[in-house]
């Protein structure tokens, strides 16, 4: 790509138009008899989601660490939402992404209570500043590919039988799976997004950790839409944006200072690019696989800056590199001897 072209598709995520998906597309009653699922719900763009979606009626989810603080944001929620006679509803849901055997006794846990998914929002995530060098998850894993990837990949597949469940008594195309990745998949992974021999290790550097675990989220999800359309199953990816968030704890404050001024956002503009993810009718099974950019539109993969990342994500068959089902199975693999 011309590096006019690059900087262009660079700045259109950086200073997105306004969003013309919002809450007013998820009016109270909207999502009546949905049932929906937030990671990291709790805070930032997750919370602002969890908002809009329980005034629009729907069951949320709230996939969290912690139970004090997820319940006192629900019980903020739900008593500021008093008058306005939603019949949303806000369940705790105890997930950790840093420990395998948390992940799968959420999903069993979801599994309990719910016969079906109407949409998962893997939003939930650590900034590459939240992590030290050298730091591991609780099955040795280098913690971004191990949180973002291997077990988000595993809690998703254990929730296959709630979606296809959805899929199979809802309306077409509505039954979703949404995958959150950043600008950092672009700005900072590797050449075809992964270094197969630097995952187990990662890198010295925390940044390139991160965006290889935004790279490999991404592919991720363009094999997950590959595997499941046949189910009935939309698999979309996005970067939510430049935001006020937890991600950038740890940034030294006169840069925070810079970055507040000239190019973060409030949270609730990504939740409005969650929101267009999980909830507009221009996704579609024809399009699955899509990557959506702020503040909620569709990006073509010819518009995409990184082909190397199209090409690396893309099958054998398509003349790819055929990277998705080789992460897959490697993330597999990592997490068959604890689950």
């Amino acid at each position: 790509m011309a590096p006019f072209s690059s900087l262009r598709a660079t700045l259109t995520q950086a200073y997105p138009p306004a969003p013309a998906f919002t809450e007013a597309n998820a009016p109270p009653g909207s999502q009546n008899g949905r049932v929906f699922i937030v990671t990291g719900g709790n805070a930032g763009i997750g919370l602002e989601l969890c908002k809009i979606l329980y005034a629009s009626g729907a069951t949320i989810y709230m996939a969290s660490r912690s139970q004090t603080k997820a319940e006192a944001v629900i019980k903020t929620i739900t008593e500021a939402s008093k008058s306005k006679n939603t019949s949303g509803k806000l369940k705790f849901l105890h997930l950790d992404l840093n420990d395998l055997l948390v992940v799968k006794a959420a999903a069993e846990s979801f599994a309990q209570q719910e016969d079906k998914l109407d949409v998962l929002w893997n939003n939930a995530g650590t900034g590459a500043n939240m992590v030290t060098i050298g730091q591991r998850t609780a099955q040795d894993f280098e913690p971004m590919i191990g949180m973002h990837c291997i077990a988000t990949l595993l809690f998703t597949k254990l929730l296959l039988p709630q979606l296809r469940a959805a899929a199979t008594s809802g309306e077409n195309g509505k039954t979703r799976v949404i995958w959150t990745s950043s600008a950092l998949a672009e700005g900072g992974s590797p050449p075809n997004g992964l270094d197969f021999d630097m995952l187990d290790k990662g890198t010295n550097n925390r940044t390139d950790n991160y965006g290889t675990s935004k790279a490999g989220t991404w592919i991720l999800s363009r094999e997950f839409a590959r595997r499941y359309a046949k189910d009935g199953i939309v698999s979309v990816c996005l970067n939510p944006g430049f935001l006020k968030t937890a991600s950038f704890n740890g940034t030294p404050a006169a840069i925070m200072f810079v970055l507040n001024k000239v190019l973060l956002s409030d949270a609730i503009y990504g939740a409005y690019t969650e929101l267009y993810a999980g909830l507009s009718s221009d996704i579609t099974l024809e399009n699955t696989g899509s990557y959506i950019i702020p503040w909620g539109r569709i990006r073509p993969n010819e518009a995409t800056p990184r082909q190397d990342l199209i090409k690396a994500g893309d099958s054998k068959e398509e003349g790819g590199l055929d990277y998705g089902n080789k992460f897959w199975v490697w993330c597999e693999e990592k997490w068959n001897s604890y689950i």
